[in-house]
């Protein structure tokens, strides 16, 4: 016959030493007391062939009148029949995939991006993927579980209407961006089904899924453009650029005449701009292609950031009246009260038709000029030593030219937006 542990009192209980200690009242209820001062209460018992030590809680948390409560519950549990470690574990799975239940779509967006944090080339990498996925996809299916996403909120976030562009579909007008959304939610919900809080195919897939509803990016993108004005033209639209007031035309005006990205004209600070040599050095983590990029400043370009008073509290050339990065809409609305429906990126285009047609410029010195990637070689020529001042001599000409160009010939409307 088993022994029979001494039935203790709650005083007794509370002085046991470090050990593990039987305390009565039910068979195989224990106290173990660690040698730090930890209390646990672990009720040892047999289920089929089965020896377990079921934890009851901690002490003084659980008293002692508890923890035999809920020992003689477990023990009368187990005589009929009923395995509360299997029990206990099935409610744990049921309590986590209704947790999974709840993590919405953009929750995982949230958790993905930290997760990566260390990961991607460059900090501007990391930025575009947020932007992307909240301007895009959080409104729609942001607060949906994302156990519950489908191939219809899919479809309703790459084809939702863009009022830019008269309500067509995101994918029909804007197809480069939409494709990197796409892809970019597909990443998203895979790392929500690896990590347990969602199940099934991913709804954003391309091959063998998407590819059989949406038009094949590459045959989307053909169609896309960049508005531009001819560069026969730059002269009268320049001339209406300098009368339009504020930062934003100002950053637009320094674009044009860099031939650079709206994103580095409006993140450019102070202390990349070097007045004494005349250039402007953009570090990689602000650039398309992840490489630090050198623009010889033509004169215009130099009087026009001599002319720009620094803002107190931002080192920012171009700031917002509340001294952030101007946002890209603003340089486009200049456009729009002059007007004209051509686009801030298309005047890169304009730039590479002008030196194609009107100058004799090698092609690659042409594409270094924009911060296009070349081959490497070619590239680390085009950004060195006599090459800058080739190129200096190129964005000196460019400058000459929009502040003289003329439109020629009769066929030619003044400021009329062109695709290139």
């Amino acid at each position: 016959m088993p022994k029979v542990a001494k039935e203790l009192s709650a005083l007794e209980v509370k002085n046991l030493p470090p050990g593990s200690h039987a305390v009565g009242g039910v068979a195989g209820l224990i106290l173990e007391v660690t040698p730090t001062g930890g209390k646990t209460w672990v009720l040892r018992v047999r289920t089929g062939t089965k020896r377990r030590e079921i934890g009851l809680g901690g002490y003084p948390s659980t008293s002692l009148a508890e923890a035999r409560n809920k020992a003689r519950e477990t023990r009368e549990a187990i005589g009929k029949g009923v395995d509360p470690v299997a029990e206990r574990q099935a409610a744990k799975a049921a309590l986590l995939a209704q947790q999974a239940s709840l993590k919405t779509f953009a929750w995982c967006v949230d958790s993905y991006l930290a997760g990566m944090e260390g990961q991607w080339k460059n900090a501007k990498h990391a930025a575009q993927w947020r932007s992307t996925l909240e301007t895009y996809a959080n409104p729609i299916i942001g607060k949906l579980p994302v156990q519950s996403i489908a191939l219809p909120h899919v479809l309703e976030v790459l084809n939702q209407p863009q009022p830019d562009k008269a309500n067509a579909a995101l994918w029909d007008s804007k197809n480069e961006t939409a494709s990197r959304l796409r892809g970019r939610v597909e990443k998203v919900l895979d790392w929500a089904t690896v990590h347990g809080y969602r199940d099934g195919l991913n709804p954003a897939r391309w091959k063998g899924h998407l590819d059989a509803i949406l038009k094949n990016p590459g045959k989307v993108q053909k169609t896309e453009h960049h508005k531009s004005i001819p560069h026969g033209e730059m002269h009268t639209f320049m001339s209406a650029l300098r009368q339009q007031k504020g930062t934003a035309a100002k950053a637009l005006e320094f674009a044009i005449l860099c031939a650079s990205r709206s994103g580095e004209v409006r993140g450019a600070t102070w202390a990349e701009i070097d007045l004494k040599k005349g250039l402007w050095t953009i570090p990689g983590e602000r650039m398309k292609a992840g490489k630090p990029h050198t623009v010889p400043l033509s004169k215009q370009a130099l009087q026009l950031i001599a002319a720009t008073e620094p803002t107190a509290g931002t080192d920012l050339v171009f700031p917002s009246p509340r001294g952030k990065v101007l946002s890209d809409m603003t340089l486009t609305a200049v456009m729009r009260r002059m007007q004209l429906d051509a686009v801030p990126h298309g005047f890169r285009s304009t730039f590479r038709t002008w030196g194609g047609e009107q100058t004799a410029y090698p092609r690659d010195l042409l594409e270094t000029a924009l911060a296009h990637t070349l081959e490497s070689k070619v590239e680390a020529a085009y950004m060195h030593g006599t090459q800058i001042e080739k190129r200096r001599k190129l964005m000196q000409e460019w400058a000459d030219y929009v502040d003289l160009a003329q439109a020629q010939g009769n066929n030619v409307v003044p400021l009329k937006a062109v695709s290139h």
